[in-house]
């Protein structure tokens, strides 16, 4: 099942706006890296476990 990590739901001074979308795994990566570039947080095992506790299930939009 495809996940999504959306910034704007985690809190940021600088109003992110980015979404990551794609299988766990892979959203996670992209994620940390992320994370850790922008938003210059530390790459710890808490951290990865919060940024999991984010993920949501990728509801598709229908038109």
């Amino acid at each position: 099942m495809r996940k999504v990590m959306d910034c704007r739901e985690y809190p940021s001074d600088i109003g992110c706006t980015l979404t990551i979308t794609g299988e766990e795994d892979e959203v996670m990566v992209a994620a940390v890296q992320h994370a850790v570039a922008v938003h210059g947080e530390e790459d710890t095992q808490e951290f990865r476990d919060g940024l999991r506790g984010m993920l949501k299930p990728d509801v598709p939009q229908h038109a």
